[in-house]
């Protein structure tokens, strides 16, 4: 039996179904709550409830929410212990209880649907596909195979979350990808995914992108760089994308300081390099990071730090040296970055 088959028949033993979304959604988990929601419908699921934590803050995020008018709820972890008898509990584009979500760790999960690298996934239906681009391609695949209609809005968030997720077919595809795009593009709005791909930019994120460029530490072909204290989650990833292309560059992490935990986000072209294994190995005793070879990401409870100090600008400069130490040594640059200072590349590098 097909994986979308096995999907349909246990959604049509559910009376309803929470669908739990990973901290601070971004287009490609938003737009496979949406799909699994409507496969939902298809199998007799009167109510889907799609949950989140963190924030919507990136800009595209934003758009893709209000735009599409998806209907969100923040997620309280009673939702999930005190849910009704026969309802389904779902994770997509994540995998783990308490890893990126609120999920009190151990809860019994009924459908996994992931692309993230993962050990130990434990559910009643699990499809975990590391090599694919998209978990919005795994769910295109669903629809398409049980012939399930689709809408212009799902058809367009599908789309947009599969070109956001691989950089526009140029990161992590392959031929899935085309495939479920080949099969939603006459159905999806082009007019809607040009303003999604094109929202306007906050101040605070341009202030934080402007900070990574200031802070910025090369060695050799390794970049890392922090904004401090920041409103602006997803001003992180947009750092690291345009600094990766920096000449000489070929893997870029960046941190900051948001509320209680230090985010990170990295990318990498470099096929010799594995940054989400460079991100875990990292910081896996403090925190939780990790990802694909090309793009990962990470967070750390600000709360190690707490015994340090009371003061907000030396907590951020302990942060920047321990976070910037740690990442070095992770790349085996520790003995280099000692002896020149980790210096920028207008100090010679």
């Amino acid at each position: 039996m097909s994986a979308a088959r096995q999907l349909f028949d246990l959604l049509e033993d559910g009376s309803e179904l929470y669908v739990v979304c990973h901290n601070n959604p971004d287009p490609d988990c938003l737009a496979s709550a949406l799909a699994l929601g409507r496969i939902a419908v298809a199998a007799d699921i009167d109510e889907t409830h799609i949950f989140y934590n963190g924030e919507i803050s990136h800009q595209q995020n934003r758009a893709f929410v209000n735009l599409l008018g998806i209907d969100l709820k923040k997620l309280d972890p009673a939702h999930v212990q005190n849910r009704p008898s026969g309802s389904l509990l779902a994770f997509v584009d994540h995998s783990i209880p308490g890893a990126n979500n609120r999920v009190p760790e151990g809860t019994p999960i009924d459908v996994v649907i992931d692309h993230h690298p993962a050990d130990d996934i434990e559910a009643r239906f699990v499809d975990h596909r590391v090599e694919v681009g998209a978990a919005a391609t795994i769910l295109t695949e669903y629809l398409r195979e049980l012939d399930i209609e689709l809408d212009v809005t799902l058809a367009t968030a599908l789309l947009f979350a599969i070109r956001r997720e691989t950089l526009d077919f140029l990161r992590g595809v392959t031929t899935d990808e085309y495939r479920a795009a080949t099969f939603l593009h006459d159905a999806a709005d082009r007019e809607l995914l040009h303003r999604l791909s094109s929202p306007s930019v906050t101040g605070a994120t341009v202030d934080a992108i402007a900070t990574a460029i200031d802070n910025r530490r090369i060695l050799r072909s390794v970049l890392i760089s922090n904004v401090g204290r920041t409103r602006e989650r997803d001003a992180l990833p947009q750092a690291a994308d345009y600094l990766t292309t920096l000449e000489g560059v070929q893997t870029t992490i960046v941190f900051g300081i948001i509320r209680d935990a230090i985010h990170l986000s990295a990318r990498s072209p470099d096929p010799r390099t594995h940054v989400g294994d460079v991100l875990n190995s990292a910081f896996e005793d403090v925190g939780s990071a990790g990802g694909h070879y090309d793009a990962a990401g990470g967070e750390i409870p600000l709360g190690i730090f707490a015994d340090y100090t009371t003061d907000d600008d030396t907590l951020v400069d302990i942060v920047e040296s321990v976070v910037t130490a740690r990442l070095f040594r992770a790349f085996g640059l520790d003995g280099e970055a000692e002896a020149r200072g980790a210096p920028t590349d207008d100090d010679g590098e």
